[in-house]
């Protein structure tokens, strides 16, 4: 029965998740025919581990319930009943937000199984309780309970299948709360790890995404490229549909900043058929291709999103898709939103999507002085951070602020300076946007356009009617109405002869 265990956990490590349940179920039943039932339970513990973290539900709730009445009679507290309040913890904070009550449960574990000697169980109940604690915005308490978790992993005697998901976890929650710093020391730490478990399907999979994420932030896409198909094809091997949707996500993203509109598009449909959300992604390709689904598109997952990590990184799309429809008050709501997340957090990154969204928003509301204070305070953050292409995209920002002011000298140095690390990192649409000035930043950098608003005026400038402008970009016809007055507002013209004139004196046209 030892040796199914065993098997179990090769089988899984080694992306056989069918056979490492089916050794897991045959066990379960050798153990509880036996009356080891302490031993059964671990194992109707580890079902429902693993159907819980790949999303289902029923059959994972259908082996708590089951290892629950093989325990009636056991002692209230023992060994078995700490392995059962694991799911039950994960339960309350992963899936119905009872964050306080889910901490509670997982240091109830903890108790039990310092005194029954269960060191799987130590680390995992640490991890609940920092990630509850994070999500309650309590960032120092929740990162030192996730430390702890670390502690545990790496002096204690603990199964790799626990070891590789506390790394992941701590990474995840790095990520989720913009600590991108600490996100590459532990993805460095458990890159290490997996490369000393040769054969290892399972976490090197995950930590290949991990190193993805980070080696696009520094720059290295050719090598993130290399990273995230790597991880595409472990997945493959393991059948980890969830997975693969993430890694194909990262796939897409990659694509859509180096331009390749139909890999991307390829991609981010992987992505959804796996079950994983592929916005902001989706949304901000449907932006650089001017399509009007952009702007739904990122509404409806907002709207639909509870958690604030996964919020904040919606909203920082949501402002430049907004901005770009000329909806400065739902981008200025978004941009509120993301100060008191990087408030909460306090993490360098955070400030810098804060800064960022918050000028990109006064540069539409025609404060070009405020927002270069928002603006260069963005920069510097994600210089710090060694994060060249976000540095890039706020230059350009930057740029359309000192035109605005006069400073046409210093927004020449700074578009020149963004351009050169768009041709350094292949990014595509980027360098293509700043050359005909749908960019970010274009609303000022063109006379106070938005990038849709210059679309329109340079159909404007070609003759054509209002509804056949519509057509042409998918719009209602009183949208583009309202563009149209918008541009001759901006532009100090009172007809299209004038705005016409205007866009061929200026080069808009």
């Amino acid at each position: 029965m030892d040796d199914l265990e065993l098997l179990a956990t090769a089988a899984y490590l080694v992306g056989h998740l069918g056979d490492c349940i089916a050794a897991l179920e045959r066990a379960y039943q050798l153990y509880a025919y036996g009356g080891d039932t302490r031993s059964a339970v671990r194992c109707a513990f580890w079902l429902c581990f693993h159907h819980f973290n790949h999303g289902e539900f029923g059959q994972g709730s259908g082996w708590l319930a089951k290892a629950s009445r093989l325990l009636e009679g056991s002692p209230k507290e023992c060994a078995g009943r700490a392995y059962l309040l694991i799911p039950v913890a994960f339960q309350q904070v992963a899936i119905v937000g009872e964050y306080a009550a889910g901490r509670a449960t997982a240091t109830t574990a903890i108790d039990m199984a310092r005194r029954f000697g269960e060191s799987d169980i130590i680390p995992l109940a640490l991890n609940l309780v920092g990630r509850s604690l994070l999500r309650e915005g309590r960032v120092p308490e929740g990162m030192a309970a996730l430390d702890e978790a670390m502690v545990e992993v790496v002096t204690g005697e603990v199964s790799a299948p626990v070891r590789g998901s506390v790394y992941c976890s701590l990474i995840e929650a790095c990520e989720e709360i913009f600590d991108l710093r600490r996100a590459r020391e532990w993805t460095d730490a458990l890159s290490q790890w997996c490369d000393r478990q040769r054969g290892m399907v399972t976490f090197t999979g995950q930590c290949l995404i991990h190193r993805a994420t980070i080696k696009q932030l520094h720059g290295e896409w050719i090598e993130a490229l290399e990273e995230v198909r790597l991880a595409c094809e472990r997945f493959a091997v393991a059948a980890d549909a969830f997975a693969s949707g993430a890694a194909m996500y990262r796939l897409g993203e990659l694509h859509r900043v180096r331009g390749d509109d139909g890999p991307a598009e390829v991609a981010y449909r992987q992505a959804a058929e796996a079950g994983f959300d592929p916005q902001p992604g989706l949304a901000l390709l449907r932006l650089a291709q001017g399509r009007t689904a952009a702007a739904a598109a990122i509404r409806r997952a907002v709207d639909e999103c509870g958690g604030r990590a996964t919020r904040a990184k919606l909203l920082h799309a949501l402002v430049e898709i907004a901005l770009a429809d000329g909806d400065t008050e739902s981008a200025s709501a978004a941009a509120d939103e993301l100060a008191e997340t990087a408030s909460m957090y306090g993490t360098l990154a955070s400030r810098a999507v804060s800064s960022q969204a918050r000028g990109a928003v006064l540069l539409a509301e025609e404060d070009a002085r405020g927002a270069l204070v928002a603006l260069r305070e963005s920069r510097r953050a994600w210089r710090e951070l060694d994060a060249p292409y976000e540095e890039a995209r706020v230059r350009v920002l930057v740029a359309a602020a000192c035109r605005v002011l006069a400073d046409e000298e210093t927004a020449r140095l700074e578009l020149d300076a963004a351009r050169r690390t768009f041709e350094q990192l292949g990014a595509g649409t980027d360098l293509a946007q700043t050359a005909f000035g749908t960019g970010p930043g274009a609303a000022a950098t063109f006379h106070g356009l938005t990038a849709r608003e210059l679309e329109v005026l340079r159909l404007v400038a070609t003759g054509v009617t209002n509804q056949t402008i519509a057509d042409e970009l998918f719009l209602a016809v009183k949208t583009v109405d309202r563009h149209v007055s918008n541009i001759f507002t901006k532009l100090g013209v009172t007809s299209r002869a004038g705005a016409t004139a205007f866009a061929y004196e200026h080069g808009l046209a």
